[in-house]
């Protein structure tokens, strides 16, 4: 309980939650369990996204993330680019009001240091520079949680992303190529830590093995057209990525095997659509799932599963699932390697079906031992991040007498 002469701790979480990403919203989840558990006396609400999903599920107060609505998508009439202009001042105001109205603002995980992804600097990179400065600026403590983080080639990109890794209070990586990666890039990561991700702190299902005929294979896609870097050949990357997954999955039905298409992402329903309409067969189904909870479910119920988006892989291997990587980016392989799956890897920019199948069936050959590792890897995992918990309330809740007072921190 807070003492009554003291005002409780006021606490944000940041980033592109509640806007269709699975995974982000996992982190978030996480984040606000280990807040609930440890300092219930927080008060916790959101600059994100999609300010009104996490209202509805998560029970928190949430703010818009960018003033201009269609931030992310493209403008090419004279009035939508004056108004992206216009939203970027907008939201250097009123980013800096809402950090400055909290003692901690907290990064839950998600990939914020790289662009594996394509990315515009003037996107999210911004922000997160806009957030961490206006902490520095306001004496609020500024914490990257369990972050992604690589190599990137875009100057501007860069030069935000690295700025705001070194205005942090805070920073703690889910892999050591992302450690690796800041430092790169001129960022001092002597005193930071790499922790699994934060989602596998989440309750979870485990998975049965199955005891009869070979059972559903999950296969988890994603509308991958490449990374940052690779604007150029986006369609042809996407396209080889379809018809090397297509293949796979029609291999599949042949040999008799029913097929759940999984996603993590609402921008990956057309890849879900183009797959049921080239496999025309019933053994081909989709799963709809609301949630990682939702997920996890789904990767319980099948043998094994072939997936490409990270936080897909997240939830099959903490299941227990022997999984198969299609692999984008270090940070895929990172956690293959590290759950003791690294040999099935296979790169989603040149999906080869019959290689795919190749490596497929030997995964499967071995899965009860893989099942055994899976369930070791996973308890290592929990309690790595029991320490990375730890290392987060003595970073940024300490003593009562030393946190900050509100009655001076009016909202502008």
């Amino acid at each position: 309980m807070t003492p009554e002469n003291e005002t409780p701790v006021r606490v944000g979480v940041f980033g592109l939650l509640g806007s269709g990403n699975l995974g982000n919203d996992g982190s978030l989840e996480a984040v606000l369990g280990y807040l609930r558990a440890e300092h219930p006396e927080a008060v916790v609400d959101a600059l994100c996204g999609g300010p009104e999903a996490v209202a509805a599920r998560y029970g928190i107060p949430a703010t818009r993330l960018h003033w201009y609505r269609g931030e992310y998508r493209t403008a090419s009439r004279a009035g939508a680019i004056a108004a992206k202009g216009l939203g970027k001042l907008v939201d250097a105001v009123r980013t800096a009001a809402w950090v400055r109205r909290h003692d901690v603002v907290i990064v839950p995980g998600m990939g914020v240091l790289e662009a594996t992804l394509p990315l515009r600097p003037w996107g999210f990179p911004y922000a997160l520079f806009l957030l961490c400065a206006s902490g520095r600026l306001f004496g609020s403590r500024v914490a990257l949680v369990g972050v992604g983080a690589a190599p990137i080639g875009n100057r501007p990109t860069r030069a935000l992303v690295r700025w705001s890794a070194r205005l942090a209070a805070y920073r703690s990586y889910r892999d050591t190529p992302s450690r690796d990666a800041m430092r790169a890039m001129g960022v001092d990561t002597t005193r930071d830590e790499v922790y699994p991700d934060l989602t596998f702190s989440l309750p979870t299902l485990r998975a049965s093995a199955s005891s009869g005929p070979p059972g559903p294979v999950g296969v988890g896609v994603m509308a991958f057209h490449g990374g940052n870097d690779d604007r150029a050949r986006a369609e042809e990357i996407h396209r080889r990525y379809l018809d090397g997954t297509i293949g796979f999955v029609r291999a599949l039905v042949e040999d008799g095997r029913p097929v759940r298409l999984l996603s993590g992402d609402e921008v990956d329903t057309p890849v879900v659509a183009a797959i049921l309409d080239a496999v025309d067969s019933p053994l081909v189904t989709a799963a709809e799932a609301a949630s990682l909870a939702d997920l996890m479910k789904e990767m319980a119920a099948v043998d094994t599963v072939v997936a490409t988006r990270y936080h897909n892989l997240i939830c099959a291997l903490k299941v227990g699932t022997p999984t198969l990587a299609l692999t984008y980016a270090a940070k895929s392989d990172a956690l293959m390697h590290r759950m003791g799956l690294g040999a099935y890897c296979h790169p989603a920019r040149e999906v080869d079906a019959d290689r795919l199948l190749e490596q497929f069936r030997a995964l499967e050959q071995r899965s009860a031992q893989l099942r055994r590792t899976l369930t070791e890897r996973n308890l290592v995992a929990a309690r790595q991040l029991e320490h990375q918990f730890s290392a987060l309330t003595s970073a940024l809740f300490p003593a009562a007498g030393h946190a900050h007072t509100h009655a001076k921190r009016e909202a502008p």
